[in-house]
């Protein structure tokens, strides 16, 4: 019994997706991480957080105040 191509061309065609698929979930979790220093395979990345967590603070504190706002006009009606 032989494998058709289409059989090999589904089996590439989802070891590839799969493969990018595991890279973008890698590279979201990477980045939304606060770390310092990352080190994989052989490649070092050296970056700076904590422009990233200024920001971080802000988007925090503007959520809280929208959130007030949004209670003190839902206590006004």
């Amino acid at each position: 019994m032989t494998l058709s191509e289409t059989f090999w061309m589904y089996l590439i065609s989802s070891s590839v997706g799969f493969c990018l698929t595991m890279t973008g979930i890698y590279t979201a979790i990477i980045y939304k991480s606060k770390c310092q220093e990352i080190s994989c395979c052989g490649l070092k990345v050296l970056r700076d957080v904590k422009g990233e967590e200024q920001i971080d603070q802000l988007e925090i504190e503007r959520h809280r105040d929208t959130t007030l706002q949004e209670t003190k006009s839902d206590n006004n009606i």
